[in-house]
Parts: C-alpha cells; sequence; structure tokens
C-alpha cells in the first residue's frame, strides 16, 4: 500500500478534504439512486462550426479552446497545455461503459496539435481515460497516486501546492474539493487537485473538480493575478448530495470572485450526463448568478464548443 506525507489532506494513505466531507457513502448513493428526478437530455447535440484555433499567439497572451466537458486546449507563446483529456464515446471504464457523450469533442484527436503538456487533476473517469492519454502522448502533470492509471512514464506527481517545472511553464498543483476512485475499493486512495501555470506571462487557473471552500480565497492570495480561470459549472444537482463536490454556478461565481480571476470560463457541463440537472440549466443558472453578484458576462463567460478565446495577462495585477 503506498504512503504518503501526513498533512491537513492526508493520513498517510487515503486523502480528505479539510473543510468538508470527501465522498458519499454507499447508503447515500444508494438513496441518490431511488429518489432521483433527472431531467432528460437530447441523445445528441449538434456542434457549430468554428474557426480553427490559432497556430501561434504572442507572449502574455493565451488561446483557450473549449473541447468538451472539462477538456480545454491551451496555447501560449511557447507551450501546449490540454487539460483532464477525454476523447471517448463514454466517460467509464474502457470508455465504453457509462454516461454517453451527447456531443462529439469539437476537436477530434488526430487534429490536436503537438501537445508539450496535459495537466490531469483527479482519477474519475470523465476525467481520465487512458486511451486519450496514450493517444496525445505528452508528458502528464497530476495529483499524487493517480500516475498508475497514467500509460505513460513520463508522469510528475505533485501534492497540493508542490510545483515542476515543464518547459517554459511552472505549474503549481493546488487544492480541490473532491474525492477519487475508479472502483468501489480504491476511495480517495489517490489526490485530486487543480492547478495553476504561470508561462510566458500569463498565469492560468484550471480549478478541476471541486466543491465551493475557503480554498478559492487562499488561491487568489498565493498567486495575486490570475488571467484566466476554467471554472466548473455543472453535474451538481441534487445540492443535498452533491454540494461537497461539485459547485452550482452561484457558488462557482462566487469561487471567481473569491480567487480574483480577471476572466473565468465555465465548463464540466453540456457533455456527459452526470447529475440530475438539464443540459442548459447551468448556462441559465449562470446568467442569473452574474446578475445577482453583479459580475459582467465578458468576466465569467462560457464558450461554445470549439470556441477559441484569445485573452491577454493583465498589465497591473489583480483587477
Amino acid at each position: 500500500m503506498p504512503s504518503y506525507p501526513v498533512s491537513d489532506h492526508c493520513d498517510g494513505e487515503r486523502f480528505f478534504n479539510p473543510h468538508a466531507i470527501s465522498g458519499r457513502s454507499l447508503a447515500e448513493v444508494w438513496r441518490w439512486m431511488r429518489t432521483r428526478e433527472r431531467t432528460a437530455w437530447p441523445a445528441s447535440a449538434a456542434l457549430q462550426s468554428q474557426t480553427p484555433p490559432p497556430a501561434r499567439v504572442e507572449p502574455g497572451q493565451v488561446a483557450v479552446t473549449f473541447i468538451g466537458h472539462s477538456t480545454f486546449l491551451i496555447r501560449t507563446a511557447s507551450t501546449v497545455m490540454i487539460t483532464d483529456p477525454v476523447f471517448t464515446a463514454c466517460a467509464g471504464p474502457f470508455g465504453l461503459l457509462g454516461p454517453r457523450r451527447v456531443r462529439p469533442p469539437a476537436i477530434p484527436l488526430r487534429d490536436l496539435p503537438r501537445v508539450d503538456t496535459v495537466l490531469l487533476s483527479h482519477n474519475h473517469y470523465d476525467h481520465l481515460q487512458p486511451s486519450s492519454l496514450s493517444a496525445i502522448g505528452a508528458p502528464v502533470v497530476t495529483a499524487l497516486g493517480v500516475a498508475k492509471h497514467v500509460p505513460s512514464t513520463a508522469v510528475t506527481e505533485l501534492d497540493w501546492w508542490q510545483d515542476v517545472r515543464v518547459g517554459a511553464a511552472t505549474v503549481t498543483a493546488v487544492p480541490a474539493q473532491h474525492f477519487s476512485a475508479r472502483t468501489p475499493w480504491d476511495r480517495n486512495r489517490t489526490l485530486w487537485c487543480g492547478f495553476v501555470a504561470e508561462v510566458d506571462g500569463v498565469t492560468i487557473y484550471v480549478a478541476g473538480d471541486s466543491g465551493y471552500s475557503p480554498q478559492f480565497a487562499e488561491i487568489g492570495d498565493r498567486f495575486g493575478a490570475i488571467d484566466v480561470a476554467l471554472m466548473p459549472i455543472g453535474a451538481y444537482e441534487p445540492r443535498w448530495f452533491m454540494q461537497p463536490m461539485h459547485m452550482n454556478p452561484d457558488e462557482a461565481v462566487r469561487a471567481h470572485l473569491d480567487t480574483g480571476a480577471r476572466v473565468s470560463v465555465g465548463m464540466h457541463f453540456g457533455t456527459f450526463q452526470l447529475t440530475d440537472e438539464g443540459i442548459d440549466d447551468p448556462l441559465r443558472a449562470l446568467e442569473a448568478a452574474r446578475l445577482r453578484h453583479d459580475v459582467a458576462p465578458d468576466a465569467f463567460r462560457v464558450l461554445e464548443f470549439g470556441q477559441t478565446e484569445i485573452f491577454s495577462a493583465s498589465v497591473n495585477g489583480k483587477s
């Protein structure tokens, strides 16, 4: 059995959340299965044609392309990164079982540019598919214990607040409030995290999966000037079950404000039906949350599937 440093989120063998429970019991899962009121999703949703991502950007810029769910292509002047790459038809074992994709990946694997680094937040099937990682073939940065699921020898595991230099980028693993499991027998044996990548004059925060917690303010305090944050806005109903592990859009807007990110982009929606809300509910709820918290639409936006947006670094730090 692997052993890990004892900390505020690890007892040496299993990981846990400092501010909330770390997953749900089988009894609670059974209660959800018996009582859930799932909003129907369409069997498929068409993609709109989008301009391909740029082949280059200038220093101080970052091109962010939404491929689907939590998969983004991120290009800076010197580096191409991809987050939680899942290109399979299903978000389950072997990519053949579990929830089916409603939308195909907005960029097929064959059309990806050469990727320098994969940022892999945790081991859940909707974030980690070995076949997708093999097809990309790039070095992986991930959380403690996750390397055993990755079909590559070029894997760097990080604890929260540890960092690694990958090419021109400094990548720091940062806290998230979630849990891990790929089977009923390995719950919380591996860590979960978000990432902050500092490269070419731009600071990018990838939240991974997370419930709302004081950790967002801590991340904002430590890094000071986050230019772009990728924030989850889906997989949140019912709240009695999902609240510790997945933010709803209102909480995501609060996390955006806590981090001080100049711009946030929504993710983790509209691809796999993992929970009970409707396919477009996160978008409607995000619009209401922006109004409630007086956040401009451009400050917390959602990209179309396949859409690329180019963001520039803040000159004066946090704004």
